[in-house]
């Protein structure tokens, strides 16, 4: 069923385990997550972010991921990561995601939280839920020296912007800069868990983990354990697709015809992987509203207030 992320990460929250985001840029990564929820009866999150639209467009996924997630069987939630644009976050609403985040973290604070308050309220119109970022998680090339990751404690969340950003801005769930960047790592990344830990006490929204690729399986326990509901989880998937083909890519004159089941099932064992590892098995039972419920009740209101008029 689709439905937003108040459905899966108040209850991830409260019940101290994670539900994983897996970008699905191509039908047979979309197939093998869907699978690995539907077999593990876990709630789920997929969709794709900005920055990957080269490869896919939010039309072509709109069409593929939507009627994927109403027929599930489990919650899921089709979700835009990393909107970087006002109007990418408005056509992922149009064309009917469930959810969005709009990154506005390279901004100012204020602009951050104007931007976000802005598109919170517009979200929110649609039934859709938000997720916002502050501090900054940066990229893998980044972190290219010992002295460069101990620095970057200066860019990670505090408490207290927690509290101030989801006063202010109205987010659903709130990705926090607490150590991890995205893509590969050059070097281990460094997790203050500690910070989560408070973070998680100042604010009831539910936090965010980006950069979840290459983690130690230690370091998702202890993070989920510190408060975090929701990890973002790509390269791992990502490479798992590709090993996969290239493992079966053995005789001349194959087809990619040849490949894709054994592409969807790497990608589906990846994925119940870090499944069982976020404790979210089973939980996929607990969602009581679907995103279409939320559509038809927005649609409603509007009836009711133009017979008001």
């Amino acid at each position: 069923m689709l439905v937003t992320m108040n459905e899966v990460l108040k209850d991830a929250k409260k019940g101290h385990y994670a539900v994983g985001l897996f970008n699905a840029v191509t039908l047979e990564l979309a197939q093998g997550i869907i699978a690995a929820a539907e077999e593990t009866g876990s709630p789920v999150i997929f969709g794709t972010a900005e920055v990957l639209l080269p490869y896919n467009s939010l039309e072509d996924l709109a069409m593929i991921l939507i009627p994927m997630a109403r027929r599930a069987k489990v919650p899921v939630v089709v979700h835009l990561d990393h909107g970087l644009h006002k109007e990418t976050c408005l056509k992922a609403l149009e064309l009917g995601f469930s959810s969005i985040m709009y990154d506005c973290s390279l901004d100012s604070y204020e602009e951050n939280c104007r931007k976000v308050k802005e598109m919170a309220d517009i979200a929110h119109s649609y039934g859709a839920s938000i997720e916002g970022e502050i501090g900054h998680v940066g990229g893998a090339e980044g972190a290219a020296t010992a002295e460069q990751q101990d620095d970057a404690s200066k860019y990670y969340t505090t408490p207290e912007e927690a509290k101030d950003f989801v006063d202010k801005t109205g987010v659903d769930a709130l990705a926090i800069a607490v150590g991890t960047a995205h893509g590969a790592y050059k070097l281990p990344p460094k997790l203050d868990f500690e910070r989560i830990r408070k973070i998680a006490a100042t604010v009831d929204t539910p936090l965010v983990l980006h950069g979840g690729s290459g983690l130690t399986d230690e370091d998702f326990r202890k993070a989920i354990e510190a408060g975090i509901s929701k990890v973002n989880i790509f390269t791992d998937i990502n490479v798992s697709a590709v090993e996969a083909a290239l493992s079966h890519f053995t005789e001349m004159n194959k087809g990619i015809i040849d490949l894709l089941p054994s592409v969807r099932n790497a990608v589906k064992k990846s994925v119940m992987e870090k499944m069982r590892l976020f404790g979210c098995y089973e939980k996929g039972g607990t969602s009581k509203h679907t995103y279409t419920d939320a559509l038809v009740r927005k649609v409603v209101e509007e009836v009711l207030r133009e017979l008001g008029k």
